[in-house]
């Protein structure tokens, strides 16, 4: 036989979550902003344009040339590991001090 406890069980309540506490408030919940720019999206694009020039060089004959073991290494590089990089963490000054802080 099972033995009944004298404490009723806990009642699990759903957490409140940010928008539920902004209607309470009366406020309306802050709108989703795309965190890229134009400026983001320009360097997106530079370091893409890097990276195939870096592919176009690596697929000029002959194999022991600059282009094939010097430049394209280095534009790749440059390419994948600094432009690309920048164009994701580059941020807009002016929004950053528009934005309210938390």
């Amino acid at each position: 036989m099972r033995r009944r406890s004298a404490i009723p069980p806990k009642v699990k309540h759903k957490p409140k979550t940010k928008q539920d506490t902004t209607r309470e408030e009366g406020r309306k919940a802050p709108r989703f902003q795309v965190p890229f720019t134009r400026k983001n999206y320009i360097a997106f694009a530079v370091g893409l344009a890097v990276v195939i020039l870096g592919f176009i060089c690596l697929a000029q004959p002959p194999a022991e040339g600059f282009l094939s073991l010097t430049l394209a290494p280095i534009l790749m590089v440059l390419g994948y590991c600094v432009i690309f990089p920048y164009a994701i963490m580059a941020r807009d000054r002016r929004n950053e001090a528009d934005a309210p802080k938390a």
